[in-house]
């Protein structure tokens, strides 16, 4: 459970944001000096995020290319900015200096043609002016995200890019203590939308009306800026599970899969599921079922420690 509260107080700290992205940072710029690399480019958002403490917003997510971050060598990270959301950087972010923000050069992700490319050749031209200011020109150039337009302007710009995503995920594995409060915070949240859910449950709903009310107690919580998604599959529709919610009736005695798609409580994800059984006691053979799931799941989980490897995890659960 989380320690304390979720807003900030005077009399006592919690979370203390300028620690932790200082401590992200930091965390940063050791992995990719450690792999050898001038600069890092990161444009997935929880790269983004780690490596600027900024926002990305919903519709920016999913889609490398818009908004992107560049670190090099000692210097504080450069944010390429969607268009005029810069301005609200300089006023909401002031951890991130004023110079360093930009326009980005947007395309999306794996588009094709002229204009693309022509956004690709501004884009690496930036990227170039800004690894020269920062004394790291010519240096290897660590990237998280790669495709057929960056590789073909990067080859003619001669610039050495390897892999930056495995330097990020490293940096991003070890949390210090203010990111496992918020670890703690978004698995308090999801308890307590399961609880929610268990209380709201009741034959005759429909799924998407289970979805929207879960959706709605979640988006009244401080700090919830994504809810990806809330999957409610019920009766026939929980195997095989189909992860997704419609418009059908809940019936007495049946099986109801709540799944809590990451939600995400200040940049920090939860992702878990709960299978409920609805207006009945359950069946001795629903009980036998879920005896058979939580023995695999528990077996898994105490098989979990320092040295195990995934192939150890996995040979618990049955041959898919």
């Amino acid at each position: 459970m989380a320690n304390f509260g979720m807003v900030g107080l005077d009399w006592q700290e919690r979370v203390n944001w300028d620690r932790l992205r200082k401590y992200r940072l930091d965390s940063a710029r050791k992995r990719m000096k450690a792999h050898g690399l001038g600069a890092m480019l990161c444009m997935y958002d929880e790269n983004v995020r780690y490596l600027t403490g900024t926002l990305t917003p919903g519709w920016n997510r999913l889609k490398p290319g818009l908004r992107y971050a560049l670190l090099c060598g000692d210097d504080p990270p450069v944010l390429f900015e969607q268009g005029d959301l810069g301005a609200h950087i300089a006023r909401h972010s002031p951890w991130i200096p004023k110079e360093n923000i930009r326009w980005s050069y947007a395309w999306i992700k794996g588009a094709a043609g002229a204009a693309s490319l022509q956004q690709v050749n501004k884009f690496t031209k930036a990227i170039q002016k800004e690894m020269k200011k920062s004394g790291v020109a010519g240096a290897k150039l660590g990237v998280d995200f790669v495709d057929i337009n960056i590789i073909q302007v990067f080859k003619e710009a001669k610039i050495d890019w390897v892999d930056g995503m495995t330097p990020m995920m490293e940096a991003r594995a070890i949390k210090n203590q203010d990111e496992q409060e918020c670890m703690r915070m978004v698995g308090a949240i999801g308890d307590a939308a399961h609880w929610e859910c268990m209380k709201f449950l009741k034959p005759g709903l429909t799924e998407n009306k289970v979805t929207a009310h879960i959706m709605e107690f979640l988006y009244s919580i401080p700090g919830m800026e994504d809810v990806e998604d809330v999957i409610v599959s019920s009766g026939l529709n929980t195997w095989p599970n189909w992860r997704n919610f419609s418009d059908r009736i809940i019936k007495p005695g049946d099986i109801v899969f709540m799944d809590l798609a990451a939600l995400t409580w200040n940049g920090y994800k939860s992702c878990y599921y709960r299978t409920y059984c609805v207006g009945k006691e359950p069946t001795k053979e629903q009980k036998e079922y879920y005896a058979t799931a939580l023995k695999w799941l528990y077996d898994s989980i105490k098989a979990v420690k320092i040295g195990t490897t995934t192939r150890e995890i996995a040979k618990k659960w049955p041959s898919a």
